[in-house]
């Protein structure tokens, strides 16, 4: 089945509405499953790079949870000198990645990536949504041959 596009604009705005609203988050990137970025609203990251990584993280803890016997992971979260940074399966064809300030607890930054995810989750579904009624209205308004 073939995903239909992604606002690209919409997504943007999106995160940069997250950005605002929810503390300690310092950046956002939006990518494909395969590693190419859709959005971003990150400073000093270098997207493509961290888009690519982020795949390859997936699929490295996919093998990780299901050697340990642990289910499909959820997460996969990194912890610097310099603050956090972790990776959420959004849908089967999107990845986000969330990154957090230093200074903010394990915890603290777990609540707010989660609910990043969850804004997220919610305009991709009202995406998808709205090109499945675009393209029921097209296949209607067909003249019958």
């Amino acid at each position: 089945m073939t995903q239909p596009p992604f606002d690209r604009e919409e997504l943007a705005t999106t995160l940069r509405a997250i950005r605002d609203q929810i503390d300690r988050v310092t950046g956002l990137l939006v990518a494909t499953r395969d590693g190419l970025v859709l959005s971003s609203d990150t400073d000093g990251v270098a997207v493509e790079s961290v888009a690519a990584m982020a795949a390859a993280t997936v699929g490295l803890a996919a093998q990780f949870t299901s050697q340990a016997n642990i289910g499909q992971p959820r997460t996969a979260v990194f912890e610097g000198e310099s603050g956090y940074v972790c990776v959420f399966p959004v849908e089967s064809s999107l990845l986000l990645v969330v990154f957090g300030e230093k200074g903010i607890t394990h915890g603290l930054f777990n609540i707010a990536a989660r609910q990043a995810l969850s804004m997220i989750r919610h305009v991709v579904l009202n995406q998808r949504v709205q090109t499945v009624r675009a393209n029921r209205r097209s296949y209607y308004s067909q003249p019958e041959s």
